[in-house]
């Protein structure tokens, strides 16, 4: 354990954020799953409400810091590409 002050509050900080990342990463895998279990299902229409829910949360991840804006770019891009390929 941290013995300065300064660590000791820097160990707090740290930890919050990283559950605050934790369930912004894990609506984040949700939606995504969403996504594709919808369009291995064969629901067109349910597939692409659930991309747009998906792209909302990517950006709410980019927005908030858990994710790098390439990472998020990628993974859009890679799940609409998917999409519009069936």
């Amino acid at each position: 354990m941290a013995n300065h002050a300064s660590a000791i509050k820097r160990h707090k900080q740290s930890e919050k954020r990283r559950l605050r990342n934790a369930t912004v990463k894990s609506s984040l895998r949700t939606a995504v799953k969403k996504v594709k279990e919808a369009q291995t299902a064969g629901k067109a229409d349910e597939a692409k409400t659930n991309l747009l829910q998906a792209v909302s949360e990517l950006d709410k991840a980019v927005s908030k810091g858990v994710l790098h804006r390439n990472n998020a770019a990628r993974k859009i891009a890679r799940l609409t590409k998917q999409l519009n390929q069936k």
